[in-house]
Formats: structure tokens, sequence, C-alpha cells
């Protein structure tokens, strides 16, 4: 996506729950669900064939947002899941659905927007201070508008910023991240995504 610029970075955590080694075995193949992003940045196709190389354990994946993979989880209907809404894993466990929350790696999250940068954002330092001018001008910004962890994070933004977000200048698209990336690409606007997914997309 050559169109874009990135305005701003931080860091967004990922972690998973384990599956016991020898249930796993005993099945001989295990479901995952994790995220759009992490399906998006290209990632399972390299981990999973080694994995399951190694193990001789076929792993079934399933790309949703955080909200509704751990959804799934709770329903019995997998038996681990890779998300990055801490807040959300956090209750999971609390509430007894998952055990051994566990960190594995960790991506950014990048806020990017048209290279022509009509809201004047590049060069400012802190991420709630983009969100707060991207509003006041009443700059596009495309949202996902779903219960993943990109948009768990990107409303944890507005809300330090003190900002309800609503209007025609502020898209949800319902939809995945690289999904998002592409109609924020069409209509030239803002949105916040994860880098891994971002830099998949970037020459598309």
């Amino acid at each position: 996506m050559k169109k874009w610029t990135t305005i701003g970075i931080f860091l967004l955590f990922l972690f998973s729950f384990s599956l016991p080694a020898q249930a796993a075995k005993s099945q001989g193949h295990i479901k995952m669900a994790t995220t759009t992003s992490t399906e998006n940045s290209g990632l399972l196709d390299v981990l999973l064939p080694a994995f399951e190389q190694r193990y001789g354990i076929r792993v079934y994946a399933i790309a949703v947002g955080t909200g509704k993979a751990l959804k799934l989880a709770e329903n019995g209907d997998v038996d681990l899941v890779l998300v990055h809404a801490p807040r959300l894993e956090k209750e999971f466990v609390k509430k007894g659905f998952g055990i051994d929350r566990t960190g594995v790696f960790y991506n950014d999250f990048v806020v990017l927007g048209p290279k022509e940068d009509p809201a004047r954002v590049k060069n400012l330092k802190k991420v709630v201070d983009v969100f707060k001018k991207i509003a006041r001008g009443k700059f596009t910004f495309i949202s996902r508008g779903d219960n993943s962890g990109t948009y768990t994070k990107e409303m944890d933004i507005w809300k330090q910023a003190d900002i309800s977000p609503k209007g025609l200048w502020y898209l949800e698209t319902g939809q995945g991240m690289g999904t998002t990336l592409t109609i924020a690409n069409e209509k030239k606007g803002y949105c916040l995504s994860d880098r891994g997914t971002f830099l998949s997309f970037e020459d598309k």
C-alpha cells in the first residue's frame, strides 16, 4: 500500500493459552482460534507447518477477531487461542475458561494515514494527540468496528483522548484488518493497524 505513511507506533503484546500436551497427542490434532491480524501477517504459514512436522500434531486454525476467538474457546469449540487483548484475556482466565496465559511474542500497533497527511499528525509524539487532532478536524478514520484486539485498543485510545468517535468522518468496517486497510487506503483515511498485517499488505 504505497499510498500509506506511518504516523506513530506503540507495543501490542500477543498471548496464547496452551493445551496440555497429552490431550493434543491423544487426539492427533488441535484446534486453535487466532486473530485475523495473525493470519494476515503470514505468520501462521511459517509456524504451523514447522510445528506439525516436529510434533506430528495437526493444527486447524480459525482466524477471527479476538472477542470471537475467546467466545469459541468459552464454548469449547477450540483447544487454544492466540490473541492480543490483555484485558479480555485476563477476564477470560478469571472466569475459569482459560489456563496458562503465556506471552509468546509481540507486535506493534501503527497509526496509518495517507501520505499527504491532511491532519498534520505525523510528527506528533503521543498517539492520544494524533487521535484528538483527527477527531477535531473530522478527518476520515476507518475502524474495524468489531470485537478484535485491535478495535479494543483503539477504543482504549479514544477513551484516553476523552472522545466518543461518531459522525460521517468515522467509519466502521466490521471486517478483519486486511479488508479494513484496503478500505482505508481507498478512502484515504487514517486507521489503526498491527504492524505485521500492514507490512504484508504494504505493496498490495
